[in-house]
């Protein structure tokens, strides 16, 4: 563990210069005080690091030089994978690994590149969970994780909908993150086609002896791209007419669900005489509808179809005698 941490001490000094004691040990996440003792052992091994003291001091290494000793483990090699997406890595248990790996490829470009590959960290931050939207609580995560990497039988405890709980053997193929909500992909161990569980939803987990072979040929990707798409034909197979405000238009991609905000912005649509925006928006259903256009209030006027109209015109009138003075 020390000897890892000393190569990190180094491979700090290496790619960003002058540190201070107490960057490098949050860094690290030790104390002050292991840091002094870690400096004394890279000076007596002979590593040429200097202490400069006063406000602006810190420890660096000799100018030129240059550990050649960035070898990466298979763990931090993998982890290379989740580059870009430090909060997704720490939730996947591999945080700690890819802070590692990224240090070592780091350390081994040449100047110039390392310092475009600094840029482009400093400027650029992916945030998956939408806005308003509280990514899930999943602590069986990483366990999944684990027996994704691994393949490893699974038995699991999941709520399905209708909260009714059943127990399940699963093989499982992989995980998918869309809009900070996450999804195992996973295969019956008795057989059948692969499915998917939402994570939050698995209530116990237990990591079986057994092992597995993955479907030769299957592709996560090309799974998850048909899947999404049958399941978008599934649920929106109906469309409702409606007319937006200019501020409806812009409220919609906060309030509205992506697949109607995205059937919003994906067309221009016609502006009638009083500006407001004529547009076709699918429909999941009568109840769902009227519940996601109610969050745009007097901003958006149902045209059709009849029964939804109705029901907005019930639900606003609901409305206004109960805040009735």
């Amino acid at each position: 563990m020390r000897a890892s941490r000393l190569l990190s001490l180094l491979l700090l000094l290496q790619t960003h210069g002058r540190m201070t004691a107490r960057e490098l040990a949050d860094e690290l996440e030790v104390s002050i005080r292991t840091i002094y003792r870690d400096m004394d052992a890279l000076s007596a091994s002979g590593v040429p690091v200097y202490a400069d003291r006063g406000p602006d001091g810190g420890y660096s290494l000799l100018e030129g030089y240059r550990t050649q000793l960035t070898g990466m483990s298979p763990d931090e090699a993998e982890s290379l994978a989740m580059a870009g997406m430090p909060t997704v890595a720490a939730e996947l248990g591999l945080g700690r690994v890819l802070a590692a790996a990224q240090l070592k490829v780091q350390a081994a470009l040449p100047d110039e590149l390392a310092e475009r590959s600094r840029r482009i960290a400093e400027r650029f931050h992916l945030d998956a969970p939408g806005w308003f939207r509280e990514a899930d609580h999943v602590p069986t995560l990483t366990g999944i994780a684990d027996a994704v990497w691994n393949q490893r039988v699974v038995r699991v405890r999941y709520l399905r909908w209708g909260s009714t709980e059943v127990e399940r053997e699963l093989e499982p193929l992989g995980i998918v993150l869309k809009g900070g909500v996450w999804y195992l992909v996973a295969r019956p161990h008795a057989g059948g086609d692969p499915r998917t569980y939402r994570i939050t939803r698995v209530l116990e987990l237990e990591t079986l002896d057994g092992r597995f072979e993955r479907p030769e040929g299957f592709d996560l990707f090309h799974y998850w791209t048909a899947r999404t798409s049958e399941l978008d034909a599934t649920l929106y197979q109906a469309e409702a007419s409606v007319r937006l405000s200019p501020c409806g238009m812009e409220l919609a991609p906060v309030v509205l669900r992506p697949h109607t905000a995205r059937a919003l912005a994906e067309r221009t649509w016609p502006v009638d005489d009083e500006g407001w925006t004529c547009a076709v928006i699918p429909m999941e259903s009568i109840a769902a509808t009227r519940s996601e256009l109610l969050g745009l209030g007097a901003e958006v006027e149902v045209v059709s179809p009849a029964t939804l109209r109705e029901q907005m015109a019930d639900a606003v009138s609901a409305l206004a005698s109960l805040y009735a003075p």
